[in-house]
């Protein structure tokens, strides 16, 4: 059976083993790429200035990875870097190996991106390569927000070029190669307030709740960078239930799923994920449709056991300015409430919660840009495509 390099190693950003897709979700990412020659470079000996250098080789001294050339060398997380790898044949490659790139989560081992891309654009395929020369691939990624490790190789429908020496790879036939990623920037925090009065739930962001709470303008998810369309965000809370308020700009208001706990994630959707306890696995995540549908459910662990059965009990109500639905004309936007019980959560330390309570959270919202493409927003943005990325939540604080 034919399967993508990806496969031996876990899924942290490519498998949607439970709900919420983002823009980074779906097929695998590929790496962003220079142009494609007309035909393949090669070289005579590899640049004297690698900031990573192996020597390592495949298949029996057939094929030297002499190393890579990363730059920047210290970008900071999300910023393109470029990859430059440098490979040598001492003798005819064998046929029909694809090159893959897979950049690892150094202390999970869980996959960040997957980069496979064919060499030079599809000008240089492996047994093409002449023999002594040395072969330049260069693609380009995001800089990881943690410590990574770039793995690369050759594969072949369900197997992969084997790396002659044990210590230059992971034990699945992916050499060794540079060291990626830092510290991302702190994690943002939200201080929440107790209110008097509840808001009214009907959509309609007029109450002294949303008046007093203060608004939070969502990022990229992915990088933290401006949006295309706005969207605001408040939450606050009193001895019985946490409020939740987003108010989005969106010129073309949509969706074609009706029922309870449908795949609203795949379209237009406001979303809070909720860690009452901050320990990093129990979570809870919420989320509303333009037409008022919700999806509730439950997490024992990260992606793991998702339990659609369980009722948040929340109260929701929406507000459109425009035509839902309608393409033809132009539209403002559409403003949620969201009414959450906190007895209802998983794991909740107190309830009410007590002054100083921290727990962990996201806030995201997915856009459609002209209905073919997807755009993920986020309070604390995750430099990585996964809105479940757990340790990039942020902290709420109750006043």
């Amino acid at each position: 059976m034919r399967f993508s390099p990806t496969v031996l190693v876990p899924l942290l950003t490519l498998t949607c083993l439970a709900a919420c897709r983002d823009e980074q979700a779906g097929p695998p990412q590929r790496a962003q790429r220079l142009p494609a020659p007309t035909q393949a470079r090669a070289l005579d000996t590899a640049p004297s200035d690698l900031t990573f250098r192996s020597g390592a080789t495949f298949a029996g001294g057939t094929v030297v990875y002499l190393g890579s050339k990363v730059t920047p060398e210290n970008a900071a997380p999300g910023e393109q870097v470029r990859l430059a790898h440098y490979f040598q044949a001492t003798r005819p490659p064998p046929k029909g190996f694809g090159f893959f790139v897979h950049v690892v989560d150094t202390a999970s081992g869980g996959m960040l991106f997957n980069a496979d891309h064919e060499v030079q654009g599809g000008a240089a395929p492996l047994a093409s390569w002449p023999v002594g020369k040395v072969i330049e691939d260069v693609h380009s990624i995001p800089m990881p927000n943690v410590p990574a490790r770039v793995m690369l190789g050759f594969w072949r429908d369900d197997e992969r070029l084997p790396v002659d020496d044990a210590r230059a790879q992971d034990g699945a036939q992916r050499m060794l190669g540079p060291q990626l990623g830092g510290a991302a920037p702190e994690l943002p925090e939200y201080t929440v307030g107790r209110v008097t009065k509840a808001p009214v739930i009907d959509g309609v962001l007029d109450d002294a709740a949303w008046k007093n709470a203060r608004p939070v303008v969502l990022r990229g998810s992915f990088d933290g960078r401006p949006v295309q369309l706005r969207t605001e965000a408040r939450l606050a809370y009193d001895d019985a239930n946490l409020y939740v308020a987003f108010d989005s700009e969106d010129p073309d208001i949509w969706g074609t799923l009706r029922n309870r706990d449908d795949s609203i994630y795949e379209e237009e959707v406001v979303e809070i994920f909720l860690d009452a306890n901050a320990d990093g696995r129990t979570y809870n995540e919420l989320q509303v449709s333009p037409h008022n549908v919700i999806f509730d459910a439950y997490f024992p662990a990260r992606r793991q056991g998702m339990d659609r059965t369980w009722d948040s009990g929340m109260k929701t109500a929406v507000k459109v300015r425009g035509t839902l639905d309608d393409p033809s004309d132009k539209d403002q936007g559409w403003s949620v409430e969201m009414q959450i019980p906190f007895a209802r959560l998983a794991e909740v330390p107190h309830v009410p919660p007590q002054k100083g309570d921290r727990w962990r959270f996201n806030l995201y919202r997915l856009e459609h840009p002209g209905r073919r493409t997807v755009e993920g927003q986020a309070f604390s943005p995750l430099y990585v495509g996964d809105f479940h990325a757990l340790p990039r939540f942020g902290w709420l604080t109750f006043q």
